[in-house]
């Protein structure tokens, strides 16, 4: 049986083998443009992070998820006084708790998750001014 297969814009043409319920293969004849499979070139495929929703924020103001997890304490409030490293919310996931810590000093601009609320890895958690 013969295949066209279309990479990058480049076609090629493929013979395969069909096997019927009894094990017995069928071939194609080849052509001059055949290539073996092996032959043909390929990029495997590459994850991309998922979309953040939102507008776009500067990445030292604000403070994301590092998982997926539901918000079992917030330690801050809008206006707060917070430095580097201070604990801004705890939350849990697989019964563990992940503290989201300050990544610089600042004032909390705006506290974006509620206790017992769910957030997906990267959401944003509290912004800073």
């Amino acid at each position: 049986m013969k295949l066209k297969i279309r990479i990058d814009e480049e076609v090629y043409e493929v013979d395969v083998e069909v096997e019927d319920d009894g094990g017995a293969a069928e071939s194609a004849r080849s052509s001059p443009r055949a290539l073996p499979i092996s032959s043909i070139p390929f990029a495997p495929a590459v994850a991309s992070p998922p979309p953040v929703a939102g507008p776009t924020v500067f990445s030292d103001k604000v403070c994301r998820s590092p998982i997926s997890g539901i918000v079992v304490r917030i330690n801050v409030h809008h206006g707060q006084q917070i430095k580097m490293n201070d604990p801004l919310v705890v939350l849990e996931a697989m019964k563990m708790e992940t503290n989201i810590t300050a990544p610089v000093d600042g004032v909390v601009k705006n506290v974006t998750v509620a206790m017992g609320q769910a957030v997906q890895g990267n959401q944003v958690v509290v912004e800073l001014e």
